[in-house]
């Protein structure tokens, strides 16, 4: 919602909103270890703000660590905030959670399917958890897994499928119920080029069908190419947020991010 009133802006109607949300993980002796430090506690996110729009692709881009994943967490109610609040299609993640869950589709690399199961039984079974009908259901997985060619392997165990076939399937079942938002975290970490340009090209579809999306990435092509607008995330903080062109400023993406990360950590890298 715009300090107006209105849900919409110059770059149109807006669809999530995060402000300035905080979040702070408290720190095992193994992990404090690891990282060399003798604080208890870490501030993954700290004070961020920033708005998506219908019809576009967001990009929070940054370096590992920077609280990409904690923030995307936090949009699809896996983690409350400390701090903050965010809104998905106007529903608040930490009262509306479930609305919130009903409005989004969320994808990871870290998502963990049953081995056991098939695509096909899957696909139902989260279809029916969203409460698609049977026909819709049907519909949706027909044009889904012949998209993906996920229609030969639909009766083949998870376990048994390539890394890139359960990247596909893992990527179907999250807009089995077609959710008006898409956030995706890392959405071509560990695929080969083949599937990475399979899921790149599907998101420009979703994005000319209106969803929203949201991601996070370290890979400064892949934000040009796909993204309309983007922040960047240092030390859980957002550096920089806007167009791809006004964050660039005429300068190509990774020269401006470098540029950035040096004047907010002081390092000359």
């Amino acid at each position: 919602m715009q300090e107006n009133g209105s849900p919409f802006s110059d770059f149109g109607e807006e669809v999530v909103r995060a402000e300035n949300l905080k979040k702070i993980f408290a720190l095992s002796r193994k992990q404090q270890r690891l990282d060399k430090t003798g604080q208890t506690h870490k501030v993954a996110v700290s004070g961020l703000s920033f708005s998506a729009y219908r019809g576009e692709i967001y990009g929070l881009l940054g370096p590992n660590g920077a609280g990409k994943t904690t923030t995307l967490r936090i949009l699809s109610t896996l983690i409350k905030p400390d701090g903050g609040d965010a809104f998905v299609c106007g529903h608040s993640v930490r009262r509306e959670a479930q609305a919130v869950r009903d409005s989004i589709g969320f994808m990871t690399s870290e998502l963990k399917l049953e081995g056991f199961f098939t695509p096909s039984y899957l696909f139902d079974f989260f279809g029916s958890l969203h409460g698609v009908d049977k026909a819709t259901l049907a519909a949706r997985k027909k044009e889904l897994f012949g998209r993906f060619g996920i229609d030969r392997f639909a009766e083949v165990r998870i376990k048994d499928l390539s890394t890139g076939m359960l990247q596909k399937v893992s990527l179907v079942i999250a807009i089995v119920h077609d959710p008006a938002v898409v956030i995706f975290d890392e959405p071509t970490n560990g695929l080969d080029v083949l599937t990475a340009k399979v899921v790149t090209d599907f998101l420009l579809e979703l994005k000319a069908m209106g969803k929203s999306i949201l991601l996070s990435t370290h890979i400064f092509s892949l934000v040009e190419k796909l993204c309309d607008r983007v922040g960047i995330i240092i030390d859980g903080r957002m550096a920089a947020d806007g167009t791809l062109a006004s964050v660039c400023g005429g300068m190509p993406l990774e020269e401006r991010f470098f540029e950035i990360y040096r004047s907010v950590k002081g390092d000359t890298l």
